[in-house]
């Protein structure tokens, strides 16, 4: 069951209130697949590999017509194919921040597609319709990483995708989760010329915002305490500017300005931290929606598709 993160009650306690936010997180609903890309007029193949730690990984190869492979993953609460935040019970959580709204990644796939790039799309663990891992548990990127991981190592294994130039549109808790495989197994990623991360994000800052919305903003100790008896993780462990010095390729993140579930400051903090001088935020104004982000390009691919061609060669 989840919990709806700006919702409130007649008088809660600090540790019911973080004991619902935790829950939203790190057991959410797994949103389901709705499209897949022959909707789009793709061909593709459905595949499945291990992660790192053998969790077994489901997810779509798309094939194209160049020597070069984009790899794809998604945000929290997504999957490959978007986020069904439009439809009950998926999107009641978001309701009271306005991001109960569709996400849809399909037409990312169709943009690389139509220029040229092979695609691999999957899910994360514990998500669309890859297997339970961790536990069960959502971790933010530090455990899924591991499913990077296996992603890389699947492409090396296929006679067909192993040489590619590889780029990596890691999207939110993936981009987290590329980040943390960066930092701790640095090997896995040297085949990679170029990531796209829209929205990477920390903890602190998501639970800090929702709080101040609710009026509590002294209530992250009992946050951290119900993040820690959930998951068996700090929550300072959960922050990403710490491991984004790990990020030595050229990278382009993507942020929603005003959004109503962090600070500009956090991803702020990521992007000066990127250990590269190939480097863009683009901040995305006119909307305090984080999902609106995740839909940015899909509707805007230029940025995607000149970053891409700029860096992988």
């Amino acid at each position: 069951m989840t919990h709806a993160p700006l919702a409130s009650s007649a008088a809660p306690t600090a540790q019911q209130v973080a004991a619902n936010l935790v829950s939203a997180l790190v057991n959410p609903l797994r949103s389901p697949i709705l499209r897949t890309p022959a909707e789009d007029g793709l061909d593709y193949e459905d595949v499945f590999f291990p992660a790192m730690d053998g969790v077994a990984i489901e997810g779509w190869f798309i094939p194209g017509k160049s020597d070069r492979l984009i790899i794809a993953n998604h945000p929290i609460w997504a999957n490959r194919q978007g986020f069904a935040g439009h439809l009950s019970p998926y999107g009641d959580p978001w309701a009271a921040s306005g991001n109960n709204i569709e996400v849809d990644f399909m037409p990312d796939y169709k943009h690389l597609h139509d220029a040229g790039y092979n695609i691999l799309a999957y899910d994360l663990r514990n998500f669309g319709q890859s297997a339970a891992g961790s536990g069960g548990v959502i971790a933010n990127g530090t455990r899924e990483y591991r499913d990077v991981i296996g992603s890389l190592r699947y492409v090396r294994s296929r006679p067909d995708l192993k040489g590619m130039k590889v780029g990596l549109l890691s999207r939110c808790c993936g981009m987290n989760a590329t980040m943390v495989g960066m930092t701790r197994h640095p090997e896995e990623f040297t085949d990679v010329q170029a990531i796209v991360a829209p929205q990477p994000i920390s903890l602190t800052s998501f639970y800090k915002t929702i709080l101040g919305h609710m009026g509590m903003p002294d209530a992250l100790p009992e946050v951290a305490d119900a993040l820690r008896r959930a998951t068996s993780l700090d929550l300072n462990d959960l922050d990403m500017p710490q491991y984004a010095p790990a990020v030595k390729v050229p990278t382009l993140l993507l942020q929603v300005r005003d959004d109503v579930l962090t600070t500009p400051s956090d991803v702020q903090s990521i992007f000066d931290g990127l250990a590269t001088d190939r480097k863009e935020l683009i901040w995305i104004d006119g909307t305090n929606r984080r999902f609106d982000g995740y839909n940015y390009l899909p509707k805007h691919p230029e940025p995607m598709l000149d970053w891409f061609a700029r860096h992988i060669v």
